[in-house]
């Protein structure tokens, strides 16, 4: 495990896309992380099945919750970018109902499991942040029902790279009007329910329209209004949200 960094100086703190930290609560999270980590790119985050006592925050870099079935057939169930909590669900349940898989190199700030119940005795206003947070992740699935169940794969494809820019933005990882995109055809098509064919041909429909482009590992949207009106995508900007 590395040596943490001090949480005074994260490089995601200031970014508008995050809450300020109000007093005394950077000195308390400072205080229960136990270390930092780093995963290599298709390396476990956490196992499903298996029981972790520890809890993370994305500093950087990409991964991926996901379930599988046992002839290992794969249901993606969220992208994770900087900023997002991993393992919380272990916190309340014997063993972790999913994996999560580094789709980049990441690193992780650590905390140990008793850092919730910690939370939820002394800082109310943090244990606050941290029942939105659960919340905005059952949100997020919500909305990954919604487009594997009704919208068309032209729909769901058009919806996930609206939401990825978004996220990514909110990250602070535009460079240059494009964000990283490190998800491969096979990443989307276990996200959204479709055949990796049936992806490639979607990716296409939607470069030959001048809508978004995924080459290179960057994701560039030519016409971010028109991508929106293809998704049938039109959420209202998120509020800054609460960081560990």
């Amino acid at each position: 495990m590395d040596k943490p960094l001090p949480c005074t100086l994260c490089t995601l703190r200031p970014l508008p896309g995050f809450k300020p930290a109000r007093e005394g609560e950077l000195a308390f999270i400072a205080r229960r992380k136990v270390g930092q980590l780093r995963v290599r790119a298709g390396a476990g985050v956490i196992s499903e099945g298996g029981a972790d006592d520890r809890i993370y925050t994305l500093l950087a870099g990409w991964a991926f919750r996901y379930k599988s079935l046992p002839d290992g057939r794969r249901q993606i169930l969220n992208i994770l970018l900087p900023g997002d909590i991993i393992g919380l669900q272990a916190e309340l349940l014997d063993a972790m109902a999913h994996g999560v898989e580094a789709l980049t190199d990441v690193s992780l700030c650590v905390f140990a499991r008793d850092m919730v119940w910690s939370v939820f005795r002394v800082h109310p206003a943090l244990a606050l942040d941290l029942t939105w947070l659960a919340a905005h992740e059952e949100r997020l699935v919500d909305d990954a029902i919604l487009s594997i169940g009704r919208r068309t794969a032209l729909e769901r494809v058009a919806a996930l790279l609206v939401h990825l820019y978004k996220r990514a933005v909110a990250s602070g990882l535009l460079d240059g009007g494009s964000v990283p995109f490190p998800l491969t055809q096979a990443h989307i098509a276990d996200t959204l329910g479709l055949s990796v064919v049936h992806t490639n041909r979607t990716l296409q429909r939607l470069r030959r329209a001048g809508l978004a482009d995924t080459a290179g590992g960057r994701l560039v949207l030519g016409d971010l209004r028109g991508l929106r009106r293809v998704a049938q995508y039109w959420e209202q900007p998120a509020p800054p949200r609460p960081l560990f």
